[in-house]
């Protein structure tokens, strides 16, 4: 089948990506980090559609398109570059850029997902766009371990009422990393067979850590401002920062305290990025 008799895609959902806990158990000499890490995704994200053409091109539209570059540095630009297949790509933004919660990593996989259900075969190495890429391409509830590239889809975590909080403060992950202060912290552990409820997971997970959050708190302090919020809001089980930030979470044990959570934050602090999803 020729490039030009490929048929276009659907529509793609590039969710959100949210790592309940996130431990840095080591670097290799060559700079790059290991984790161990327990990753879920949100029922809402980015939307893009790749198309067949001459060569490789993107657009950017929606609410959160603003300073997302259109050039090579787009991640979903050097996914469809590594499986060598030209596209043109329509991005319609909805999740904040540099927010910790694995947009253009996302968008590079739905990038992916998109070509492969045109008949392009997935990249052998897809950590090599970043280390969430691979679990991404999963868009389910998993372990993520190494540089990214180790993933193993878990069964049975309930689904998690959630509140996701953005500033608008874009924080750079390499920035964040470089102010780690400890590298080679214990990973998780054994993940509980008997997390039945959003409660029994909280629980869980405070046993856990995100080892950025201190790092990405020293570079912005409105991450301190965001879960302080949210650990106020009625009903809240636990709150945290995803990835590497700004981006916080807060869990809840049911989906309309979630939404009467997110409409009194939205009420409190207009300026910030505030919904209320599913997390699975």
């Amino acid at each position: 089948m020729t490039q030009t008799d490929m048929p276009t895609g659907p529509a793609l959902l590039a969710p959100a990506k949210v790592n309940l806990a996130l431990h840095v158990t080591g670097q290799r000499a060559d700079g790059y980090h290991l984790l161990d890490s327990l990753v879920v995704f949100a029922d809402l994200g980015d939307r893009l559609s790749v198309t067949p053409a001459e060569d490789y091109s993107l657009t950017v539209t929606g609410p959160c398109s603003a300073g997302v570059p259109v050039d090579d540095g787009n991640l979903c630009l050097k996914a469809a570059r590594l499986a060598g297949h030209p596209v043109a790509i329509a991005l319609e933004k909805h999740l904040p850029n540099q927010a910790g919660i694995g947009g253009g990593s996302s968008d590079a996989a739905a990038v992916l997902r998109g070509l492969a259900d045109l008949g392009t075969p997935l990249p052998d190495h897809p950590e090599v766009l970043g280390a969430d890429v691979p679990v991404c391409l999963t868009a389910r509830a998993a372990r993520m371990q190494g540089l990214g590239e180790v993933v193993t889809p878990l069964e049975g975590l309930p689904p998690l009422p959630a509140v996701l909080v953005n500033p608008g403060r874009p924080v750079a992950t390499p920035a964040v990393f470089k102010r780690l202060e400890k590298r080679d912290n214990p990973g998780m552990g054994e993940i509980p067979e008997d997390l039945a409820t959003p409660a029994d997971l909280a629980a869980w997970l405070a046993t856990t850590r995100n080892d950025l959050e201190a790092p990405a708190l020293a570079l912005e302090p409105a991450i301190g401002a965001v879960l302080s919020a949210l650990a106020s809001l009625p009903g809240c089980l636990l709150a945290r920062m995803s990835g590497s930030g700004a981006s916080c979470f807060a869990l809840f044990p049911d989906g309309a305290a979630a939404a009467e959570a997110a409409r009194m934050l939205r009420a409190a602090q207009p300026d910030w990025w505030v919904v209320d999803t599913r997390l699975s």
